[in-house]
C-alpha cells in the first residue's frame, strides 16, 4: 500500500511543480480577508484519477486532495519542510533531516537520500498519536520541538452517499476526540469532498452532509474539530477525457472551502509566538514578507529535496 501511495503522489508532482505559490489572500492584487482557494489546480489533480479510471481504487482521489490542501499551505506562506505530504519524496520527513542533507556534500547526501527511501526514516504516511489511538493524518505541519500543529483528515466519497454517510460520522467524531484531547492547541480539521450527482440522486443525504459538518465543529467543548469543510465536484462520465469541476452553488458559505482554510491557519498563527511563521503572517496581513525567512518555493529549486 505504502508503494502504491508513492506512485499515486508521483502522478500529482509535475502538475505541483509548476503551480503558482501567490498568496491566496490576494485577489487582483488586493488583500482579502477571505482565502482565495486555488480550485483550477485541484479539477487539474483531481482529473488524474479520474480520467485513469482510479476514483476509488488505491484512494487516489483522495490523495489528489490531500496534495492540494497541503499546496495550499504553502501558498499561505507556512515552512515548505514542515508540511507534509511534501513535495518530494519520502513525503513524510523530518525537517531536521531535511536540513542535515542539505549541508551534506551531493554525493553523500544522494546516498544518505537513498537510504532512508529504502528505510524508515521517512515515510508516505503521517502517524498520529492520539489521546486513546494512533490516526493516520492525511495533511499534517508538524516541528519536533512545538509538536503538531495542524491536523487535517480528509474524506471523498463519489457514490452510495446515504449508505456510508452514518459510518464517516462517527469515525470523523472520533477522531475528532482523540486528536484535540492530545493536541489543544493544535488545528485540527476535517474536509469532506463529494460528488455533486448527490444533489440529483440522494438530495436528503445532502441536507444529512451539510449537517453533518456542522455538529463536527468544536462547540466549546474542546472535543469537536477546529474547523471543518465540504467541497462539491462532478465529471461527465461520458466524456473519455473527463475534466473534474468545482461546483460551488449548493454549498453553504459556512461550511464552504474558503472559511475552512481561514480558520484553520488563523487558528495556527494565534496560538503561536509572532516570530513563528512570519511568512504566513505577512501574507495573512498583505505586507512586505521579511527577506531573512526562507522562501517557501525553495523546495523547487532543490533537485533532491
Amino acid at each position: 500500500m505504502g508503494h502504491e501511495k508513492t506512485l499515486a503522489f508521483a502522478e500529482f508532482d509535475t502538475v505541483l511543480s509548476s503551480a503558482a505559490r501567490d498568496s491566496p489572500w490576494l485577489l487582483e492584487g488586493a488583500v482579502q480577508q477571505q482565502f482565495q482557494p486555488s480550485y483550477s489546480l485541484l479539477e487539474q489533480l483531481l482529473s488524474i484519477p479520474v480520467r485513469s479510471k482510479a476514483v476509488t481504487r488505491s484512494g487516489r482521489f483522495a490523495q489528489a486532495v490531500d496534495a492540494w490542501l497541503a499546496h495550499e499551505l504553502r501558498r499561505a506562506g507556512f515552512d515548505q519542510d514542515l508540511v507534509w505530504p511534501r513535495t518530494e519524496a519520502p513525503r513524510v520527513l523530518s525537517s531536521d533531516i531535511l536540513d542535515l542533507l542539505r549541508r551534506l556534500p551531493e554525493r553523500l547526501a544522494e546516498e544518505v537520500h537513498e537510504a532512508i527511501l529504502a528505510g524508515k526514516a521517512g515515510s508516505t504516511d503521517a502517524r498520529i498519536l492520539g489521546r486513546a489511538y494512533m490516526k493516520q493524518t492525511d495533511v499534517v505541519m508538524t516541528h519536533w520541538s512545538r509538536g503538531p500543529e495542524l491536523l487535517l483528515s480528509t474524506k471523498a466519497m463519489t457514490s452510495s452517499f446515504g449508505k456510508n454517510l452514518a459510518n464517516r460520522y462517527e469515525e470523523a467524531y472520533g477522531d475528532a476526540a482523540n486528536l484535540r484531547a492530545r493536541y489543544p492547541l493544535a488545528a485540527v480539521g476535517f474536509y469532506f469532498v463529494q460528488r455533486a450527482t448527490i444533489l440529483r440522486t440522494e438530495p436528503a443525504a445532502f441536507r444529512r452532509t451539510v449537517d453533518m459538518i456542522r455538529k463536527l465543529r468544536d462547540f466549546g467543548d474542546g472535543y469537536g474539530y477546529t474547523a471543518t469543510g465540504l467541497l462539491l465536484v462532478d465529471w461527465d462520465e461520458a466524456d473519455p477525457n473527463p475534466t473534474v469541476q468545482v461546483e460551488h452553488d449548493a454549498v453553504p458559505e459556512d461550511v464552504a472551502t474558503e472559511q475552512f482554510m481561514a480558520t484553520m491557519i488563523d487558528t495556527v498563527l494565534q496560538v503561536t509566538p509572532i516570530d513563528l511563521h512570519e511568512v504566513a503572517r505577512a501574507r495573512r496581513d498583505g505586507i512586505p514578507e521579511p527577506v531573512s525567512s526562507k522562501d517557501p518555493a525553495a523546495d523547487l529549486q532543490d533537485p533532491l529535496f
